[in-house]
């Protein structure tokens, strides 16, 4: 989960936004000798990481997952060094108590049904409000907070990490798309052309019982309730960490570009929903390996074309930014492939989901040195 804090969040705010940048990730917590979840002492983990890591560590709703999010940084690579630290400080702490961890969306074959939910009320609420929808949510995204729609497909075929479900290959890239689609109030927003239109929609909503606070919209972008931002949620959890920051930088570098286009009295074109939709369809579906459609021309064009034109597009603000070290490592993502690309030439080459897990945790850990640099570090 990435966050891009800033004061930009809200339409009539005068102040420009800073861009300032929160990152939280949700990893699973893996038996090293069955590779599959362990939920069961779960709650002991976390309460050493709180004793350790304060209130940068916390409980999602399932046992086996165990979340850490850095404290707002005033640029990536702040950010780097704060979720590189959080990786390594929750990794060795993992270890100390007989466990593994792993950055991926969806676990290749654990059992949600076995699955043990998180003692608090909040979870207790949503459970008994949703059912088998919820207790089904195991899965584990990349969020971040500031205000785009049309380039959301592109991020998510890039950090696609979840082909397997139940032990099964989904024929998908982003099969986490799918599992949340059941979950109301997801997917791409319609467009509010004002920040008073979406609190009257907020509004209405609560008045009708329907929610009790914004929290509960689960948008693939939404504004956060509490921060003053804009949060991105349809991002797969990567695996690596040099992604997710590589993934922060781009949404960074794209919000500061619409940003510079509005200040210019410019301005960037607004597609219906249901189009935005089809590309978020061949996105979860084929990922960087597919064609999204560039609905200018009227076209489809590889995903990894547009990509290279993503990054064009917002190129004039990354020095600004001081963020093009880590935005480069797009381009060895593009090179290697997403996560689900790489999980599943694992899964061909040896036929073993437990493999696959091996793979992912390899890769969770892997980037975390504190003087490696990035472009020394090859993509298996």
């Amino acid at each position: 989960m990435v966050r891009l804090r800033g004061q930009g969040a809200r339409a009539h705010s005068i102040m420009p936004p800073t861009f300032n940048i929160g990152i939280e990730e949700e990893y699973q917590t893996i038996d090293p000798e069955t590779r599959d979840l362990r939920s069961h002492i779960q709650v002991e983990l976390l309460e050493k990481g709180k004793r350790i890591l304060q209130e940068r560590v916390k409980a999602e709703m399932h046992q086996s997952v165990v979340e850490v999010g850095t404290g707002v940084c005033r640029n990536i690579k702040e950010a780097k060094a704060e979720i590189k630290m959080l990786r390594r400080d929750i990794v060795k702490l993992a270890k100390e108590n007989g466990l593994r961890l792993a950055s991926v969306a969806t676990h290749p074959f654990a059992d949600w049904r076995v699955q043990e939910i998180y003692p608090d009320d909040r979870y207790k609420h949503i459970v008994e409000d949703m059912q088998l929808v919820a207790r089904a949510n195991l899965i584990f995204g990349l969020h971040v907070h500031i205000g785009i729609r049309y380039f959301l497909p592109h991020l998510l075929a890039l950090s696609t990490n979840s082909p397997f479900w139940l032990g099964m290959n989904t024929g998908l890239k982003s099969y986490r798309c799918k599992v949340f689609d059941k979950f109301p109030r997801t997917n791409i927003p319609d467009y509010f052309p004002s920040w008073g239109e979406y609190e009257n929609f907020i509004k209405l909503l609560i008045k009708t019982n329907c929610i009790d606070n914004a929290k509960k919209i689960w948008w693939d972008i939404r504004p956060h309730p509490f921060f003053n931002t804009i949060e991105f949620r349809v991002c797969d959890i990567p695996m690596r960490a040099d992604e997710t920051i590589a993934l922060a930088a781009l949404i960074q570098a794209t919000v500061a570009k619409l940003y510079k286009l509005h200040t210019a009295n410019q301005g960037f074109r607004l597609y219906r929903r249901a189009l935005l939709m089809e590309n978020k369809w061949r996105a979860a579906r084929y990922g960087m390996a597919g064609k999204l459609i560039d609905f200018g021309k009227q076209t489809e064009v590889p995903a990894k074309d547009l990509i290279l034109e993503y990054l064009e597009f917002v190129d004039d603000v990354v020095d600004e930014l001081d963020s093009r070290e880590e935005l480069n490592y797009i381009h060895t993502m593009l090179e290697a492939g997403s996560g689900a690309d790489r999980q599943l030439r694992v899964y061909q080459e040896t036929g073993d989901l437990k493999k696959v897990v091996d793979y992912i945790m390899e890769e969770t850990e892997t980037g975390l040195e504190e003087d490696e640099p990035a472009a020394e570090r090859k993509v298996g």
